[in-house]
């Protein structure tokens, strides 16, 4: 017979304490309120002062987006009297202005107070909008659209380099996830604004809404002045002042000391994040699917009735507004990021290839076939726009906060800027063939940033490890 185990009073110490935390947790959670109704939690998701400020800015200003983007391409083409070929080349341009000020935006919220920044522009902006109505003819639009095209590009890069600024962790990509689900929700608004220039079908009717669209983004610059000043750019990193052989400050050696400080802190000597711009610029091409590639499609290659256009971009913005928030919670852990990318990769590439199999379908079928692939897009979408903010955000150097969002913004204009000619070239060229190569581009890039991604989360263990077991090592 084995012998009655006494107990070991000397794990006492560590088990009541325990049990005293646990006790109170369970007290703490039985008095805590319910949950919160959809409506309040929507209230709070903009509590902070900075997210309600630029909140309430996106959604004046973007009404006037929403319906200046409605009327473009038709104000052009029935009011200025431009062919389709002078159009394209138009919105081509103002694309390719984009990119390089989306670098310069984010360089200079660097250097100069980026709320004053983003004021400055957004005026502009407004302006450049309500400049459209004296367009005459292909070189007043051209410039014009160029002009605008640059401006609205860098207030997006310092508006990002103001979001890595004013939150940290989980609250810049909560704060982006909100902006994006209103930037959409305002597109809507201003979109059912701009049908009715549409309607009325008059040169005049053109112009007044245009003019309006002006004015709504001028609107929302009344909320960004009130942005605090903790959105700046920081103090530069400290450079100790060089020295003459006098003892006196050597003025230009301070100041190649200070480029060179800056310069080691420079996304271009950043090869890991120069990789993640191109990954995710390149799976951004996924938009010129939506916008070019899928109408034209649609319209072309398969039975659906063209109404169906108008109900999958619907569809999408109803998927993006209601599941934008949520699905990009906890995005800034990067593995968590690299997994939503990877999901992103092949529902995009799924998408890709049930797209192509409409063709062919009678109406019916091709219709469900379209949807499904189009509410996975949606979805690719949605997580791969949380899985790329996470990971810019944390990957960039907090020193250049602006100059990296810059760089990576401008990732995104050149994919914008390179879609609508590669998703022409393969899947409406080629067909079933072309929809595959695009399925296998948006694989390799989804998965490309997967594998950065995990990368990135090894290399933040072993740092964190390092200090841990230097501790360990001088205890013992």
């Amino acid at each position: 017979m084995s012998p009655t185990p006494t107990p070991d009073t000397g794990t006492l110490p560590i088990i009541e304490p325990q049990l005293d935390a646990a006790a109170a947790a369970v007290e703490q959670a039985a008095a805590a309120p319910p949950r919160a109704g959809l409506l309040r939690r929507m209230v709070d998701s903009v509590a902070d002062p900075v997210l309600r400020i630029l909140v309430i800015a996106t959604l004046i200003s973007r009404v006037g987006r929403g319906i200046f983007l409605t009327v473009t391409v038709l104000y052009f083409t029935l009011i200025v009297g431009l062919p389709a070929h002078e159009v394209a080349i138009v919105l081509g341009a103002a694309s390719a202005a984009g990119v390089l000020s989306s670098l310069a935006g984010g360089w200079l919220a660097d250097r100069v107070s980026a709320r004053r920044l983003l004021v400055v522009l957004s005026v502009i902006d407004g302006v450049g909008l309500i400049c459209y109505v004296f367009a005459h003819d292909f070189a007043s639009a051209l410039v014009i659209a160029v002009l605008v095209g640059a401006i609205e590009q860098a207030g997006n890069s310092t508006r990002m380099a103001i979001i890595a600024r004013a939150f940290d962790g989980d609250r810049r990509v909560h704060a982006r996830a909100v902006l994006r689900t209103v930037t959409n929700l305002a597109i809507a608004v201003g979109s059912g604004i701009g049908a009715l220039a549409l309607l009325a079908g008059t040169a005049d009717a053109y112009r007044w809404i245009i003019v309006a669209a002006g004015v709504m983004s001028l609107a929302g610059v009344t909320q960004l002045v009130r942005l605090p000043a903790n959105v700046d750019a920081r103090e530069r990193e400290a450079v100790a002042p060089a020295t003459t052989v006098t003892g006196s400050t050597d003025v230009a050696a301070s100041a190649r000391a200070e480029r060179r400080a800056l310069r080691a802190h420079s996304p271009w000597r950043d090869p890991r994040y120069l990789a993640l711009t191109a990954l995710t610029a390149v799976f951004g091409m996924q938009f010129g699917v939506g916008e070019v590639g899928v109408p034209l499609w649609i319209a072309n290659h398969t039975s659906a009735p063209e109404v169906l256009v108008a109900a999958v971009l619907i569809l999408n913005t109803v998927i993006v507004v209601l599941f934008q928030v949520p699905l990009s919670r906890g995005t800034h852990d990067l593995r968590r990021a690299g997994r939503v990318s990877a999901i992103a990769a092949w529902m995009m590439a799924g998408a890709c290839l049930v797209y192509a199999a409409a063709a062919g379908l009678p109406a019916g079928f091709a219709v469900a076939v379209i949807v499904a692939a189009a509410i996975a897009h949606a979805f690719a979408e949605v997580l791969s726009q949380a899985g790329g903010w996470g990971l810019s955000f944390e990957l960039a150097d907090p020193v250049r906060a602006g100059t990296y969002q810059g760089v990576f913004s401008m990732g995104y204009s050149l994919g914008a800027m390179v879609a609508p000619l590669f998703v022409t070239s393969t899947a409406l060229t080629l067909g079933f063939g072309g929809w595959a190569i695009l399925a296998a581009v948006f694989l390799a890039s989804g998965l490309g940033t997967w594998a950065i991604a995990r990368a990135a989360a090894r290399s933040a263990s072993r740092r964190r490890g390092r200090p841990i077991a230097a501790s360990l090592a001088a205890r013992s």
